[in-house]
């Protein structure tokens, strides 16, 4: 995660579930940052390259422009089958392309989270073609070193000098030195920083291992250039035609983001514990796979034309199944390796996103009962045949059961209008596969049954007769909820129900109106609130 400045808030290796590195974002002080920033007053942009995740900010002032480019390096999918392990490579390149920038690199990286200490070393780097120096962090879990590789874009440019100096950052709650260099940089001159996870070397020393590359210029350019590509070639599979392509796409482009490719797993949010509003206490860890988010974020990739990424997903699942819990049921939420585990654990020493605390990670939703489960997993995502049987009769036979719906609510269960209407769609799809694939079914009689009077159970329990909109659960009906909107999108009933007009109408009021609607910036984006 990049904020405007320049800086790295948030980053975790090698997993999406690893332990921090940098989390400035809940810790403004101690919580670990790598941030290249001007020293001088300037204005800032941000924004990826064309069709590519490769992220730039844009540093301005009357002296000069500097560009900082950040990407993770990926090799193009055509020689995927040839490729090697992903590296696990953070890469800053910065370039001034007119006149001079003053800027200064801080890595100070906090281990585990910010709880485990390290040392740090200034060393000679073995793997530079010419002598220079670079910085080895050592932690008890995990090493890092951090080098660079200057360059210019002119002609007749000098490179530039680069001086790596040990900080102190202890009286702001650092375990450990950090390092910074000030970088007087001019039109042209160019230095990029990487910082990995170092090949282990028979003696645990910061020499070069053999299968360590030197870092050349010609390398990390290639490496830009790859990536990029990679990311250009991975869009053109899209055979999306329609209206806002671009941000169709750039959308596309950001759920790719949440692949972890080992697995196919997808996570809900690269972040943790990020508070849904500024000093609130629901702080969740988002980095595992919900089977229901990741079954509409393989939806909106099949859509396009992604169905590789649909496949690796299935068999993350098929995975899965082969696991089951003891009574035959799959849990919500899953960690992205597949594991069942998600202990959730507060961590007291981060003072949290602008104070909003507890800092969490793991997460305890992880055995919440949430019926609409198994409907993610008949629709949208596609399945084997045989799967659909014993699930629809399983969700014929718990549909009258109170959950916790996907608000991930911890006081007690309800009988919640979303998750009504996901059973109501997980026994419908059940039957429609039955005929449209001819299948058997032998208890099709039961299933009509049990979807019509699902829908009956619906419009009369969760209809709020009083104020006209149907209410979040039968429990209480009076509680707006923006997820029933969901109706339409699943054929539960027409978009222009008078019903569903009037709850639309609702949920649009402005939150001092009763409503769940705000405007964002003054830009009149609608933002619908749980």
């Amino acid at each position: 995660m990049v904020s405007i400045d320049g800086s790295i808030e948030s980053y975790c290796v090698p997993n999406f579930d690893s332990p921090s590195i940098f989390a400035r974002m809940l810790d403004k002080d101690k919580g670990g940052h790598f941030n290249i920033t001007p020293t001088v007053q300037y204005s800032t942009k941000q924004n990826y390259l064309p069709s590519s995740n490769v992220l730039q900010t844009k540093f301005m002032n009357e002296s000069g422009v500097a560009n900082v480019t950040d990407f993770l390096p990926r090799v193009p999918s055509t020689y995927k089958a040839n490729s090697k392990p992903l590296l696990h490579w953070l890469i800053r390149r910065v370039e001034v392309i007119r006149g001079t920038m003053p800027l200064v690199m801080q890595c100070a990286p906090a281990f585990n989270y910010a709880r485990s200490s390290h040392r740090t070393r200034i060393v000679d780097d073995t793997s530079a073609p010419k002598p220079q120096k670079m910085a080895l962090f050592e932690s008890e879990q995990l090493s890092l070193d951090l080098r660079y590789v200057t360059d210019t874009a002119l002609e007749a440019i000098s490179e530039p000098e680069i001086s790596l100096e040990l900080l102190d950052l202890s009286n702001k709650g650092h375990l450990g030195p950090s390092v910074q260099a000030n970088l007087n940089l001019s039109e042209g001159q160019v230095v990029t920083f990487v910082l990995r996870s170092p090949p282990k070397t028979s003696d645990a020393s910061p020499t070069r291992a053999p299968d360590d590359p030197y870092l050349s210029k010609e390398l990390v350019s290639n490496l830009l250039v790859s990536t990029n590509k990679y990311w250009n070639d991975w869009i053109r599979q899209s055979t999306y035609t329609g209206s806002w392509k671009e941000a169709v796409h750039r959308s596309a482009l950001a759920l790719k983001l949440l692949i972890f490719e080992p697995t196919g797993a997808v996570v809900a949010s690269p972040t943790f514990s990020l508070p849904e509003y500024i000093g609130g206490t629901r702080n969740w860890d988002y980095r595992a796979t919900w089977i229901r988010d990741s079954s509409f974020t393989l939806y909106a990739l099949i859509r396009l034309g992604f169905t590789n990424e649909a496949d690796a997903f299935m068999e993350f699942i098929f995975e899965r199944l082969r696991h089951k819990n003891p009574d035959g049921s799959l849990q919500i939420m899953y960690t992205i390796h597949g594991g069942k585990d998600l202990e959730e654990l507060e961590l007291d020493h981060l003072d949290g996103h602008k104070g909003s605390k507890p800092v969490r990670i793991g997460n305890g939703a992880a055995d919440h009962l949430q019926l609409k489960l198994k409907r993610a997993l008949i629709f949208p995502t596609p399945l084997k045949d045989g799967l659909y049987l014993p699930w629809t009769e399983d969700v014929v036979a718990n549909m009258g059961n109170p959950d916790l719906s996907i608000w991930e609510v911890r006081n007690k269960k309800r009988h919640f209008t979303y998750s009504k209407i996901m059973l109501w769609v997980a026994i419908d799809r059940g039957l429609r596969l039955a005929d449209k694939r001819s299948l058997p079914c032998p208890n099709r009689n039961k299933w009509l049954e049990a979807r019509d009077s699902l829908y009956e159970e619906i419009m009369e329990k969760a209809w709020n007769q009083e104020n006209k909109y149907f209410g979040q659960s039968y429990d209480e009906n009076d509680t707006l909820d923006s997820a029933v909107l969901i109706m339409p999108l699943v054929f539960f009933m027409q978009a222009s129900d008078p019903r569903f007009t009037s709850t639309l109408k609702h949920i649009l009021k402005s939150p001092e109106r009763g409503g769940l609607t705000s405007n964002v910036n003054n830009l009149h984006r609608p933002v619908l609130r749980p």
